[in-house]
């Protein structure tokens, strides 16, 4: 489970890239109940949605030339540099190098593999998220990949993160669970699912795909639509996981929603 006490490895970051800034700021707000607070000149424009005070995302303007509109999904790290190079010798590539970000933090942007994007934060004085799975707030990433092992190789030579495959409710398949090494079952914070799988996931390529918690999944569901985007999954229920839906924003960046269930009482 996602927490804020982070380790290197764990996702600590994730933010949106849209090229209608004011029309995502009136999205996500409806959405999810955040605010926004809008970056100065120091920052590019680059701003950060809250709720209830603590950082739940960061947003900027992205032209179409830069990039499609997307979620960005980050990890911790304590040495960007040092990630930049293991990416490097473990066949991804380094998009955007390692850069200071005023005193923040450090942050870099890689593509693994298969092409999929992910960054990393290296804190400073920020530390990365203020809220993660709670209602309204980043909860569960899941990476959309042509070959699963491979993948897993990947990350797990950059980032030592473990793999296990754990079987659906009621049989059918199983899920490739990743956590953070050395964390157990409780470090588990997203998965690794084959991109052919699921036909709207694998139009889009490999990619990282960010869950944000929320109180009700239907009716978040329902706001999608009200607010002008659209459903790549209407909402469904999983034993042991929750309800959960697929969605886009108006301007096309893909997220997910999830009622997760309670965890099972010992």
């Amino acid at each position: 489970m996602l927490t804020t006490r982070y380790v290197d490895g764990a996702p600590n970051w994730t933010d949106l890239g849209t090229p209608d800034l004011d029309g995502a700021v009136d999205f996500y707000t409806g959405l999810f109940g955040w605010e926004y607070t809008a970056g100065g000149p120091e920052t590019g424009g680059y701003g950060m949605f809250t709720l209830d005070g603590r950082t739940v995302g960061g947003a900027m303007t992205v032209t179409e030339e830069q990039g499609e509109p997307s979620w960005s999904v980050y990890f911790r790290s304590s040495d960007a540099d040092a990630t930049a190079h293991a990416v490097e010798q473990s066949g991804g590539t380094v998009p955007f190098a390692p850069m200071d970000v005023l005193d923040f933090g450090r942050m870099a942007g890689f593509k693994d593999r298969a092409g999929a994007f992910f960054g990393i934060w290296q804190p400073g004085k920020n530390p990365g998220l203020g809220a993660v799975g709670v209602p309204g707030s980043l909860c569960w990433a899941e990476l959309y990949t042509p070959d699963v092992p491979a993948a897993a190789a990947f990350y797990s030579a950059v980032f030592g993160w473990e793999s296990v495959r754990a079987p659906y409710p009621g049989g059918g398949g199983s899920y490739t669970v990743i956590r953070t090494g050395g964390g157990g079952e409780e470090a588990g914070f997203g998965g690794f699912v084959p991109l052919n799988t699921v036909p709207a996931r694998a139009a889009a390529g490999p990619h990282w795909l960010p869950y944000f918690e929320v109180d009700d999944c239907d009716e978040a569901a329902a706001d999608v639509e009200r607010l002008g985007g659209r459903l790549t999954l209407e909402p469904m229920e999983m034993e042991g996981v929750g309800k959960f839906a697929g969605a886009v924003d108006p301007d096309g960046a893909e997220f997910a929603l999830i009622k997760s269930a309670p965890p099972p009482q010992s």
